[in-house]
This record gives structure tokens, sequence and C-alpha cells, in this order.
């Protein structure tokens, strides 16, 4: 049985019978973890093993949200806490090397966390431009508030990702930094002319258009598409992110369990594939939810298959690291900021 084209969440920190078995029926492209699935480094190595052992595949994706501040799903005391985009936004702007290089080294060591569990997905870096009077939700994640800034700063976030053996996702593509409710609990709509956007919120995912993941906003721009949210309208799939950006890797949904999408579960799934993403992404865990998802949900193939084998494809084996030197620098230059 060949992949099918959804990420799926898990329940616990194992998976339990029922979980195996559909992960074994289902064959789901990957696997994504939340705070509920990681207690410790045996149990998460363990928990990731067991997904792949049960899908047949010894590298297939796992994926997790380890940004750093507020979105940061290993924690103290196993794990360090890393800042958010922000503070590498303040180091950049006193002094651009020293950003680039924090930036660099902030996730290096996130890859030699995560790597050393089997996590090799990470969802990172943040390219939303944020505007003022926006909902919070992005907020101090990102890199700044101007598009070039976010370009570097988030260009050396995603060579550490891969000097570390992970890769990285570009989110939220086409742009969710002038979101005015947090897509969690509400659909945001923009109002803002296409000009703008071209200009400002698209510009840093056309500068990564070659990467090989992108995760969508549950946005909706009027200018575009008044109608639906980018994750589910294929002007915007089509016509923005494949077209006038140019992203030519897997594209993947928002979590379909999000409020800002309407629907049931298989309407969302479906949704989804017809406007022209790659990958359906699920998170909740909820079993139910997950077997809707899995039905509506095709087997990759064709063009969407390329692309997601691509992106397991250029992972590499880790650089080497000197773990106490690069911790020694990483705070050396953090405490620049305080």
């Amino acid at each position: 049985m060949g992949m099918k084209a959804f990420i799926s969440g898990c329940q616990g920190y194992s998976l339990t019978p029922d979980e195996l078995q559909f992960f074994a029926d289902e064959c789901p492209w990957g696997l994504i973890l939340f705070q509920r699935n990681c207690e410790s480094k045996a149990q998460i190595s363990d928990l990731v093993q067991a997904f792949r052992s049960a899908v047949g595949r010894s590298d297939a994706p796992v994926l997790i949200d380890q940004e750093g501040g507020r979105v940061q799903r290993l924690k103290p005391p196993v794990w360090r806490l890393y800042p958010s985009g922000s503070v590498y936004a303040s180091l950049y702007e006193r002094d651009f090397e020293a950003g680039l290089r924090c930036a660099w080294l902030g996730t290096r060591l996130i890859a030699d966390d995560l790597y050393e569990l089997g996590i090799n997905v990470d969802c990172l870096p943040v390219l939303d431009v944020p505007v003022s009077g926006a909902d919070p939700i992005i907020g101090d994640r990102a890199y700044g508030l101007e598009p070039e800034q976010i370009i570097r700063l988030a260009g050396a976030a995603i060579d550490g990702l891969r000097a570390g053996g992970v890769s990285p996702v570009i989110k939220h593509i086409p742009g969710h930094g002038r979101a005015n409710v947090d897509s969690h609990l509400a659909l945001p709509r923009v109002s803002t002319d296409r000009a703008t956007l071209d200009e400002r919120d698209f510009a840093p995912f056309r500068a990564f258009a070659d990467e090989a993941l992108a995760m969508t906003a549950h946005v909706v721009f009027e200018a575009i598409d008044p109608d639906a949210p980018a994750t589910t309208s294929s002007r915007l799939v089509q016509d923005v992110m494949r077209q006038d950006i140019g992203f030519s890797g897997a594209i993947m949904s928002d979590d379909l369990s999000m409020k800002a999408l309407s629907g049931t579960m298989v309407e969302r799934t479906e949704a989804v594939f017809q406007a022209g993403c790659d990958l359906a992404l699920h998170c909740n865990g909820d079993f139910r939810d997950m077997k809707d998802v899995a039905k509506a949900s095709p087997h990759l193939d064709g063009v969407a298959l390329e692309r997601c084998s691509s992106a397991t494809a250029r992972l590499v084996r880790p650089e080497p690291l000197d773990r106490a030197a690069a911790e020694a620098e990483f705070d050396e230059l953090l405490g620049r900021v305080v």
C-alpha cells in the first residue's frame, strides 16, 4: 500500500493498539508531535520508532513545532528554553551579523535536540510579516517587521536546521501577519490590496520558493478570493503560492481542526485537496477525526508524490557540533539583548 497524503497527530506518550493499527492500515506520510506526546527522551524515541515501524518507513517524516518562545513543544527541564523570533530580531537590529549568527545557533541547537529523538522536520521558520493592529497570534514569533530582515534571519534559521539534519517548514504561506483574529479560534479576513500583499506579505515566501515544505495560512485574502481561506482556495494555492510566489515544494495545510475552517472533517480534508494542497495536516489526535481525514485523503501519486519524496530525500546526516561551545556562544549572544 502506498503512502496517503496526510499527516496525523496521536493522543499520548505512546501509540495505542488502535493507533498502531490505524497507522499500519492508512500509512500517513507523516506524524506530528505536541506537548501531550513529549515526556522524556526515551519515551519520544520509542514513540517515533513505533510510528515508523507501523508505516514501514524508517525515514517517515516526524514533525514538531519547536520555534522557541510561546511555541515550543519540548520544554524545560528536559530541554532548554529557546527564544522567540523577536529576540533574534532585536539582536539583528543592533548588530546584524550577531543576529544572524544567533539565529543559526538557535536552530542548530534545536536540530540537535530533535535529531537525537528521531524527529526530522521542524515547523519553522515563521515568515509572516506582522502589522500594527493585527492579532498577536504571530506577534513576537516573527523575525521583525520588515520583509528583508525576516528573509535574512529566516535564512540563517533554515541553514541551522539543515546543518543539524532537520528539514524546515516555511509558514504560513502566503502570510499570516495581517490576521485580525487568531485562526485557532475564528477565520481571519484581510482586506489589504493585492499590490501591498505582493510587495510585503508574499515577499519572504518568494525568497524561499525552492524550499521543500510549506504550511498554509487559514486566512481569507479578500482581494484575491473573498470566499475561502488560503488553505482551501485554488486561487491562493494555484495562482498565488504556485504561480506568483513560485513555490515548488510540497504544500501542507495548517491544522484541519482549527476553528478558522468550517464543515465536517471530511469536507475540510476534501477542500484542501480540491484547492491543490499536497498534504492535509491534522493535529488534535482525536481518533474519530483521524479516521475521517484518512478516509478523505488520496494516496500520494504524481507530482504530489514527487514533491513529498523530494522533501524526504533532502534530509542528510547532521554536521559535527560541539554542543557545549555552541551553547556558550549562543548564551553570550543572547546576553547582549537583555
